[in-house]
């Protein structure tokens, strides 16, 4: 048996390696053969890569200090510098897909593949209304049809087929219907039309139509990200309903329901009437859980406050305008009130990519990718 010397030190050298590789692929960019032919990205703002910047919303990130660790500056992502997709797609061997809503997203740019994704997006078409426009994952189906009809003009329908087959779709949305939906009874009814497992259950209902959607239309490789522990944000912290030095248990509680169904579904998908499908379920909540209850493992000090200073309406998510964040922002789990640092996204990618069931079930992102269909 390992001692806990020992253990400490050979999880401090795979940390080391992590990093190192996120650090190797930030100066040189990515490298080696793609390990799919494109990468379809779906979900809500921690994984938008700019959509918002060209629509009427009110949770746009494109401005200091958002980016500041980016080397395009601030480009609408939520985040210090890179996505969950962005360094997921640089595990692929894939840059990360321009935003669908961008007027050059045309042509040769988009056969690596297209993000759809959209700040304030919720399963449900309601989620996040009040940031004004955004891109509903109804909508965001519909943008891929969108894309995938400029696709039939530029391959003949065999190897469309099999270029759709083959490239890989991450869906990253569920957040925003608690945090801009359910919990907050002031703007949306839901908390008093449904109790959490009965929302979990409309979420999912609606959740699995888009699936099948995407499906139909050719797509047959999904990752399909889990809600992290909303209730330990600080965005959730600021409503001062949990103890000092914990996160809001009620919150995280009711995440199961989601989170469980999910995984249900998953195998529900795999198992049952969708023939050389492969769906996944990546197991944020449990990431997450360990790197807030393992901090210093991972480098981190600070969990329970955000790194830049936040922007007191639209719910306490946003950062600041042009105020400086903090100095040490490796150390920190959070960037604002909702959204989690670059050092956190690359864990969460890294585990998804090569980490065992417990992370990503029934096979990681590594091997989703291998599997010939």
């Amino acid at each position: 048996m390992m001692s806990s010397y020992s253990y400490q030190k050979f999880t401090c050298i795979i940390l080391m390696f992590v990093v190192c590789v996120v650090m190797s692929l930030e100066s040189n960019g990515v490298e080696g053969a793609p390990q799919a032919p494109a990468m379809f990205v779906f979900g809500d703002s921690s994984v938008d890569v700019g959509n918002t910047n060209f629509l009427n919303s009110r949770a746009r990130a494109n401005y200091y200090p958002y980016g500041v660790d980016f080397s395009s500056g601030a480009s609408g992502r939520s985040t210090n510098g890179k996505t969950f997709s962005d360094l997921l797609g640089e595990w692929l061997g894939m840059p990360a897909p321009p935003p669908f809503a961008d007027p050059n997203t045309r042509g040769n740019r988009i056969l690596g593949g297209v993000n759809y994704a959209s700040a304030g997006a919720g399963i449900l078409d309601e989620t996040g209304q009040h940031y004004q426009d955004r891109y509903t994952l109804s909508q965001q189906v519909v943008n891929f049809e969108s894309t995938l009809n400029q696709l039939r003009t530029m391959m003949n329908p065999g190897d469309l087929n099999t270029y759709l087959a083959r490239s890989i779709a991450v869906v990253v949305i569920g957040s925003n219907d608690y945090v801009n939906n359910y919990l907050l009874p002031s703007l949306y009814t839901s908390s008093f039309n449904y109790n959490p497992s009965q929302f979990a259950d409309l979420l999912l209902n609606r959740y699995a139509r888009q699936l099948v959607a995407l499906y139909s239309v050719g797509l047959r490789k999904f990752y399909l990200a889990g809600i992290g522990p909303l209730g330990c944000t600080p965005n959730q912290l600021a409503t001062g309903q949990a103890q000092s030095g914990r996160c809001v248990d009620s919150v995280n509680q009711m995440l199961g329901s989601f989170n469980g169904g999910l995984r249900s579904l998953v195998d529900n998908l795999n198992n049952g009437g969708h023939p050389g499908a492969v769906f996944v379920y990546g197991n944020t909540y449990g990431i997450m859980g360990d790197m807030l209850n393992n901090r210093a493992r991972y480098g981190f000090t600070t969990w329970d406050r955000p790194c830049c200073a936040i922007i007191t309406t639209l719910g306490q998510i946003n950062c600041a305008p042009f105020m400086p964040p903090c100095g040490t922002r490796t150390q920190y789990i959070f960037w604002d009130a909702l959204h989690s640092t670059q050092n956190v996204n690359a864990v969460l990618a890294q585990r998804a990519y090569s980490g065992p069931p417990s992370d990503s079930y029934p096979v990681n992102v590594q091997q989703l990718a291998n599997i010939n269909i």
